[in-house]
């Protein structure tokens, strides 16, 4: 019986490897476009900015929060940095440095939110931060788009090496580096173990409120992270970017086997989540379905990932309670 369990837990493990694989095999037979090397690198370099995003957005849901503000955040930060280009600010480090101070920032306000005003859940916390990064992205560039970025700016976006998109290079590097830093550092362990059980990480001697701010400022770093490459991937920056990117990073972690309810979750795991959307998307443009239908889809999915995690829970308490018997 023991055996039977566990081998319900590593299916839900490679399910989403298992469909990404599927769902590309399915793509690559109706749609002759697929497998075109550009095809491929499109996708990659179109998930560039969601992985970023994500990767922010795993480490609160392993904190059982979330960040609903990721999109506006990132939109915000970006034109933060136009608004200081059109003020005669053109060194581009110093560009970076205010586009990654906003977006910081704003991540930590939403960390102080809950550990200082004592808000009763993130939901309600972000949300209040997305309107307000979206309102403000909006004002101070009266609703029009930002260009003329020094190029050096845009080359993270833009950029190729043999081929392959500088961009998903990065986010390679990225994930190596949080996934060194959740699993081999103590910061890392203590975000595990107040998603696991905050009570228990409290008595345990963990500054939850220290480690909660860090969380949520490091997924403000992120989105402005992120809006750095869309900068470089569409030219500009656009009050508007980033309006689907709180769903998308949501689902791809989730999907990718991190939970809702905390402590769990890993960054292979989202970045097969963010595949998985990618490909998704590319296969319904590929499929020449209606831009509207992807909000369904990806609504669908949600549902779907977050119901396996449901799943996911019971046999994983199932299994602990049958090993304690």
């Amino acid at each position: 019986m023991k055996k039977s369990v566990n081998v319900k837990e590593l299916a839900f493990k490679i399910a989403p490897l298992i469909t990404l694989i599927v769902l590309s095999g399915y793509l690559a037979i109706v749609s002759e476009n697929f497998l075109h090397f550009d095809n491929l690198m499109n996708i990659l370099r179109q998930a560039t900015t969601i992985s970023l995003i994500a990767v922010g957005m795993l480490i609160v849901i392993i904190t059982a929060g979330i960040d609903l503000s990721v999109g506006a955040v990132m939109a915000l930060s970006i034109c933060v940095m136009g608004i200081a280009l059109k003020a005669g600010i053109t060194n581009p480090l110093l560009l970076i440095l205010i586009c990654i101070a906003t977006g910081t920032g704003m991540g930590i306000i939403n960390g102080l939110l809950l550990t200082k005003l004592h808000l009763p859940h993130p939901f309600i916390s972000t949300i209040g931060t997305r309107n307000i990064s979206r309102g403000l992205a909006l004002f101070i560039t009266g609703a029009a788009p930002i260009i003329g970025f020094p190029k050096i700016i845009e080359v993270p976006g833009s950029a190729d090496i043999s081929g392959i998109p500088l961009s998903f290079i990065i986010v390679l590097i990225v994930y190596v580096c949080v996934h060194l830093f959740l699993n081999h550092t103590v910061l890392g362990r203590e975000i595990y173990s107040v998603g696991g059980n905050k009570e228990a990480a409290l008595l345990s001697g963990i500054n939850v409120g220290k480690v909660l701010t860090f969380v949520y400022g490091f997924s403000g770093f992120m989105c402005a992270s992120a809006g750095i490459i869309y900068v470089g991937r569409v030219g500009g920056a656009l009050p508007l970017a980033g309006t689907t990117a709180d769903l998308d990073a949501i689902a791809a972690v989730i999907i990718g086997g991190a939970s809702f309810f905390g402590g769990k979750g890993t960054v292979w795991g989202t970045l097969i989540g963010v595949l998985l959307i990618s490909v998704i998307r590319n296969g319904l443009n590929l499929l020449s379905a209606s831009a509207d239908l992807q909000y369904v889809v990806i609504g669908l999915v949600i549902v779907i990932a977050v119901f396996v995690d449901v799943l996911r829970t019971k046999v994983e308490e199932k299994a602990k309670r049958m090993a304690k018997a």
